[in-house]
C-alpha cells in the first residue's frame, strides 16, 4: 500500500457500552483496517487509544489521524417507575419506555420512606418516571413522593407525569432543590386508560443525553471534544446517505450490547429512528427472550435451550462465542431483537408506513462470516407476517463491515464522497 493512500488517513470509532470499535478509512474511501477493544468503563479513554492505537499501527504514516467518533457508552437508560397503583404504574412505565430508549429496571408503588429512596439508587437508574393518581385524585402520595426525591436530592432526570390537579406544587418541590424535571401531561389520567407519548417524548429526549455516556471518567474534556455524534445519529446520517445513494427508502435495523435501534430513511429526506432499551445482545439480551415469547417468536421449548445462554449474554457483556454453538445462539438472539424491534417501529410510526426497497441489519453480531448463519436471520424476517407491510419486495442486506455509523460520521463531517464509497464498496457492492 503506497503511503499516500494513507497519509490523510480517517479513523472513524464508535464507543459502545460494551466494545470500542475502530474503523481506519483510507483517503479513496476504502477500508484499510478494523480494531476492537473491551470498553473500559473506568476510564473509557484506556479503550479509546487501544482500539485507535491497534488500527494506526499497522498503517505507519508518520501523522496523527484525524479521528471522528461517535459514542453510546452509557447503554440503554435504566428507568425507575414510581406510582400509586402497581398495575398502572407497571403498565405506563413499560409503555413509556418502549422505542424511548429506555427500560424499567424498578416499580416503587405508594409513599417513598428513607429506605425505598435507597432501593431506587440501588437499582442505578438513569431516569426517573414520577407518577401520581388519575387527575383528580387525591394528591398526598404524588406530593409527598417529589418531598422526599426533592430532599434526597436525587441527581437522575425526573419526568413528572402525574396528577394534573397537584404537577405544579410537586414542580415546585422538585426545583426548589434544585432537581432536573421535565414535567409532561398525566400519563394514566383515568382509570384504565394510558396516555404513553408525551412522557415517551420526554424520555426519549433524557435517553439522547444519556446514551453518549455523560457520567463518570467518560465525561472527560477530551472524550467530550472527540465525540462528534451519539451513536444512533450517525447511524441516521449513514441511513440517509444510503437512502439518498439508492434513490429508495432504507430500512436499518442496529442490534447492539444494551439497544436495538431501528432507522428509516428515504431520498426525500423521509427519517425517523426509535431505540428499545429493553433488546440488545448482552445487557438487554433477557429482554430479548422475554419479548420474543410474548410476541409469539418462540416457543416455551426454545425459550429453555436459549436461557442458559442469555443467562451468560446478560452477565457477561464481553463475552464472544467461541464454538458453532454459541455462535448460532448469538445469532438467534438478533435475529428475534431485530424482528421485535421492527414490530415496535412499525406500531409506533404511521399505519400506512410502505415497503422498504432496501434493509440492512448492522451491529457487530453481524461480523460473524457465516453465510449459512446469516441466512437464517435474514429467514426469520422474511416470515415475520406482521414486518410483512416493509419487507416485501425489499433487498436484505447485511453490513458485515460495520460501516453505517462510519458513514454517517464521514458524511456529518462534509466527506459525502467518501460516505458514499463505503457504502457502495462495503453495503451495496
Amino acid at each position: 500500500m503506497t503511503p499516500d493512500r494513507l497519509a490523510g488517513a480517517t479513523v472513524c470509532l464508535d464507543v459502545g457500552s460494551a466494545w470500542t470499535k475502530a474503523v481506519l478509512v483510507r483517503s479513496d474511501g476504502a477500508i484499510h483496517g478494523f480494531a476492537e477493544h473491551p470498553t473500559t468503563t473506568a476510564d473509557v479513554l484506556a479503550g479509546v487509544d487501544a482500539a485507535v492505537g491497534a488500527v494506526t499501527a499497522a498503517a505507519r504514516t508518520g501523522e496523527e489521524p484525524t479521528v471522528l467518533a461517535s459514542s453510546s457508552a452509557g447503554g440503554g437508560l435504566r428507568l425507575v417507575v414510581i406510582g400509586t397503583e402497581g398495575l398502572a404504574a407497571t403498565e405506563a412505565g413499560h409503555r413509556v419506555a418502549r422505542s424511548a430508549g429506555a427500560r424499567v429496571v424498578h416499580v416503587h408503588v405508594g409513599a417513598l420512606s428513607a429506605e425505598d429512596v435507597r432501593v431506587v439508587r440501588g437499582h442505578r437508574p438513569g431516569a426517573l418516571l414520577l407518577m401520581g393518581g388519575v387527575d383528580g385524585d387525591d394528591p398526598s402520595v404524588l406530593l409527598h413522593n417529589a418531598g422526599r426525591l426533592a430532599r434526597a436530592r436525587v441527581r437522575y432526570p425526573i419526568v413528572l407525569a402525574g396528577n394534573a390537579a397537584a404537577r405544579d406544587d410537586a414542580h415546585a418541590l422538585l426545583r426548589a432543590t434544585g432537581r432536573t424535571v421535565v414535567v409532561c401531561d398525566n400519563v394514566a389520567p383515568e382509570v384504565g386508560t394510558v396516555v404513553a407519548e408525551p412522557a415517551r417524548r420526554a424520555v426519549a429526549d433524557v435517553f439522547a443525553g444519556h446514551v453518549i455516556g455523560a457520567r463518570g471518567p467518560s465525561a472527560a474534556p477530551r472524550f467530550r471534544r472527540m465525540v462528534q455524534l451519539a451513536t444512533p445519529d450517525a447511524v441516521s446520517r449513514g441511513a440517509a446517505e444510503l437512502a439518498r445513494v439508492t434513490g429508495g427508502r432504507v430500512l436499518l435495523v442496529d442490534v447492539g450490547s444494551a439497544t436495538t435501534a431501528v432507522h428509516l430513511a428515504g431520498p426525500d429526506g423521509e427519517a425517523r429512528c426509535t431505540v428499545e432499551g429493553d433488546l440488545g445482545m448482552r445487557s438487554a439480551a433477557q429482554g430479548v427472550l422475554t419479548e420474543g415469547q410474548a410476541e409469539g417468536l418462540v416457543d416455551p421449548v426454545e425459550a429453555d435451550l436459549l436461557a442458559p445462554a442469555v443467562e451468560r449474554m446478560a452477565a457477561e457483556p464481553g463475552w464472544v462465542p467461541d464454538d458453532a454453538g454459541g455462535a448460532a445462539e448469538d445469532r438467534r438472539i438478533a435475529a428475534l431483537a431485530a424482528a421485535v424491534a421492527v414490530r415496535r417501529h412499525l406500531a409506533a410510526g404511521p399505519p400506512d408506513v410502505g415497503a422498504a426497497d432496501v434493509v440492512v441489519l448492522s451491529g457487530g453480531v453481524f461480523r460473524q462470516r457465516d453465510h449459512g448463519g446469516l441466512r437464517a436471520v435474514v429467514a426469520t424476517l422474511r416470515a415475520d407476517r406482521a414486518l410483512a407491510p416493509v419487507l416485501d419486495g425489499a433487498r436484505i442486506v447485511v453490513d458485515n463491515d460495520i460501516v453505517l455509523g462510519p458513514a454517517g460520521l464521514l458524511a456529518a463531517d462534509g466527506r459525502v464522497d467518501l460516505a458514499e464509497a463505503l457504502l457502495q464498496d462495503h453495503v451495496l457492492g
